[in-house]
C-alpha cells in the first residue's frame, strides 16, 4: 500500500467513520424521523408532520425546562469556571504541597455522578442531613429547609453539587494553561510593584483567555447535556422546579411512551447545542482574524 495513493486516507479513516455513523449519525437520522410521527414504541406509526414541534411551542413545561437549564448554566459558570480559575490561581501561589491540593480538588470528578448524587442526597436530607444538622447546632433552625423538596431551593442545591464536582476539573485545565505562561512576565510585573493577585488578574488571566473560553464552552454544552444529577436527586421535581430538557424528554419517551414528542424535544435540544457550537467557532475565527490584523 503506497501512502501517496488517493484512497489511503479514506482507508485509515473508514473505521472511525463507521463507528461515528453507527453511534451518532444513524441514531440522529432515526430520531429526526421519529419526531414526525406519533408512536408509542410499539405497533404502527402515524405520520403527523410538524405537529410534535408545534405542540412544543405551547408546552409550558418544555419552556420552563429551558429556563431552568439556562439558570443552571449561569450559576455553574460561576461555581465551576470562575471558582476553578480562582483555585488554579491559588495553587500557582503555593510553593510546596500543591500536588495534594490538586488531587483532593480533582477527586470528585473521578466519582460516578450517580454516586455523587446519592452522597449529596444524604447531605441535603431534611431529617438527618449535614446541612440542616449544622444549622440547628448553630441555632439557625429557621434556615433549615427541605432543600431538594422546596421549589425555591432545589435547583440551587443541584448547582452547588455540580460546582463541587466540576470546579476541580476546570481548575486542572486552567492550572495547566497557567504553567505555560513565561515566568518573565510575572517577574517584570513584580519588579514594577504589582502584587500576586494583580499579576494573576491583569497578566495571567488574559494570557490564558483561550483556555477560559474553551472552559466556558464546555460548561455551557455540558449544562445542556446534564441528566444524571437531576435525575437521581430530584427527577425534575418538585413541581418541575428542576426540570431540564434531558429529564423531560427521557420521561416523555420511556414513561409516557410518546416517542414522537420526545424525539422532537431531542432534535430541538440538538439544534440549540449545534447553534452554540457554530456561534463559538465564528466568534473564535473573528478573534483570530482581529489578532492577525493587529
Amino acid at each position: 500500500m503506497k501512502p501517496n495513493q488517493a484512497w489511503v486516507p479514506f482507508a485509515f479513516a473508514a473505521p472511525a467513520l463507521l463507528i461515528f455513523g453507527f453511534a451518532v449519525l444513524i441514531p440522529l437520522i432515526a430520531t429526526a424521523g421519529f419526531s414526525f410521527v406519533e408512536w408509542s414504541g410499539f405497533g404502527p406509526m402515524t405520520f403527523v408532520g410538524f405537529e410534535n414541534y408545534l405542540a412544543l411551542t405551547t408546552d409550558e413545561v418544555f419552556a420552563k425546562s429551558f429556563i431552568n437549564v439556562l439558570l443552571y448554566i449561569a450559576v455553574t459558570l460561576v461555581l465551576e469556571v470562575l471558582v476553578g480559575l480562582c483555585l488554579a490561581g491559588l495553587i500557582t501561589l503555593q510553593r510546596t504541597g500543591s500536588l495534594w491540593f490538586r488531587v483532593a480538588l480533582f477527586a470528585p470528578v473521578m466519582l460516578p455522578m450517580v454516586v455523587v448524587a446519592i452522597l449529596w442526597s444524604f447531605v441535603f436530607n431534611p431529617d438527618f442531613g449535614l446541612i440542616n444538622a449544622s444549622l440547628q447546632n448553630l441555632g439557625l433552625d429557621s434556615w433549615t429547609r427541605i432543600w431538594l423538596g422546596d421549589p425555591d431551593t432545589a435547583l440551587w442545591a443541584i448547582c452547588v453539587v455540580s460546582g463541587w464536582v466540576f470546579s476541580g476539573f476546570f481548575m486542572v485545565i486552567f492550572y495547566a494553561a497557567l504553567q505555560q505562561i513565561p515566568g518573565e512576565l510575572a517577574e517584570a510585573a513584580t519588579l514594577d510593584g504589582a502584587g500576586e493577585w494583580r499579576i494573576f488578574w491583569s497578566i495571567k488571566v488574559p494570557a490564558i483567555r483561550n483556555a477560559i473560553e474553551v472552559g466556558a464552552l464546555l460548561c455551557i454544552t455540558g449544562g445542556f447535556q446534564g441528566f444524571d444529577l437531576f435525575f437521581v436527586l430530584t427527577n425534575g421535581g418538585p413541581f418541575h422546579a428542576t426540570e431540564i430538557p434531558t429529564t423531560l424528554l427521557v420521561r416523555e419517551v420511556f414513561r409516557d411512551a410518546n416517542v414522537g414528542t420526545g424525539s422532537a424535544m431531542a432534535m430541538v435540544l440538538t439544534a440549540v447545542i449545534v447553534a452554540l457550537g457554530v456561534l463559538f467557532i465564528r466568534y473564535r475565527n473573528r478573534d483570530d482574524r482581529k489578532m492577525a490584523r493587529a
